[in-house]
């Protein structure tokens, strides 16, 4: 097939460091490329891909501090795509929504990825005045919020089997800290993760970014509970796809203290491919990602994260990886997305509206 896919372009294709939009769309357009599909990528032109890459802005652009309206490059980026659609037997979008209006008038099957959070009130307006327009979820808990909307599938993420694995020999202990791993902000409970941390005595190793928007909150709510830690929490900051196995790897296990409804999770299959246990609250994705006692623990509050820390050890590593590869490969990924394709190209395009 000639399949086209939309990329954000806040990060590059994969992301140098934090990024999991990105991430996920560099895993599925290179497994589509590998499995002998021509394939076009719009998207930052330092993107690394085997794939055609159209590229809109030079790099990234959370890494230019030159750009001030990061909405015109994504209106150019769909503009390009609509000229160019008629070159493509499907067209996979992974911005949201700004490209609705532009795609009424193609005569070309295209679907949607939504990545994001849908609990926003302002969302279900637009998604009921476009009910013809096939949308893809990341969890069945993700489409909780909506009513109405046009869904062609649930595909859960994936990530490459040769990229993570666990990075200590099979039989040796990992017990010597716990792992907190993506972004400082509220919803992903960097504070609780601390406080789980201390609770238990172990180590805490915090590996994040801390976007502008959430540096008041890293300040207030986190800074300080790093301090009084003293050296039982170190936090690292970002780190890049080459340094997480051995993040990942050598932890008892992953916290994964969520306070929003997760759409996916994919730090939780990271861990899982480095055979490390998660233990996660139970919100959003979490019971379709993990497999409560067997990948990790899935507990309600932190006195229940506590003592699901001392069980840590009580989990196979080797099975925990196992199950990686059989539920969550970029392989099977891709596979579940040709099916979607091979679908909506037998049917034929939708005929947008406006309701």
């Amino acid at each position: 097939m000639r399949i086209a896919q939309v990329a954000p372009l806040a990060e590059a294709v994969p992301p140098k460091l934090y990024g999991g939009t990105e991430r996920i769309v560099s895993n599925l357009t290179e497994e589509l490329v590998a499995l002998g599909h021509e394939v076009t990528l719009f998207a930052s032109g330092d993107s690394v891909t085997a794939a055609e890459l159209d590229a809109i802005v030079p790099c990234a652009l959370r890494l230019d501090p030159s750009v001030r309206d990061t909405l015109a490059p994504t209106v150019l980026q769909v503009s390009r795509v609509v000229r160019r659609a008629h070159e493509f037997d499907v067209i996979h979008f992974h911005i949201d929504h700004l490209q609705l209006l532009a795609m009424r008038g193609v005569e070309v099957p295209f679907l949607t990825t939504l990545h994001g959070r849908l609990d926003l009130p302002e969302i279900a307006p637009l998604f009921a005045a476009h009910p013809e327009a096939p949308f893809v979820s990341i969890s069945d808990s993700q489409r909780r919020p909506l009513h109405g909307v046009n869904w062609a599938g649930t595909v859960l993420h994936g990530l490459p089997t040769d990229v993570l694995r666990p990075s200590l020999p099979q039989g040796r202990r990992q017990d010597g800290y716990l792992a907190f791993l993506g972004r400082i902000s509220p919803e992903k409970g960097p504070d609780a993760a601390i406080r789980i941390a201390r609770a238990t005595g172990m180590r805490l190793r915090i590996a994040a970014k801390v976007d502008r928007v959430d540096e008041e909150y890293y300040e207030t709510a986190v800074r300080p509970l790093i301090e009084e830690a003293g050296d039982q929490v170190e936090f690292i900051g970002e780190i890049g796809e080459s340094q997480k196995a051995g993040f990942l790897g050598g932890a008892a296990g992953l916290l994964f203290p969520i306070d929003w409804p997760e759409p996916f999770g994919l730090v939780m299959i990271e861990a899982m491919a480095c055979g490390t246990p998660v233990v996660a609250f139970n919100r959003g994705s979490v019971p379709e990602v993990l497999e409560d006692g067997v990948t990790g623990f899935i507990v309600e509050d932190e006195i229940s994260a506590v003592a699901a820390v001392r069980r840590l050890a009580s989990l196979d590593r080797g099975t925990i990886r196992q199950t990686f590869e059989t539920r969550f490969s970029a392989r099977r990924m891709a596979e579940d997305y040709l099916a979607l394709y091979r679908k909506l190209a037998q049917a034929g395009r939708p005929q947008l509206r406006v309701a």
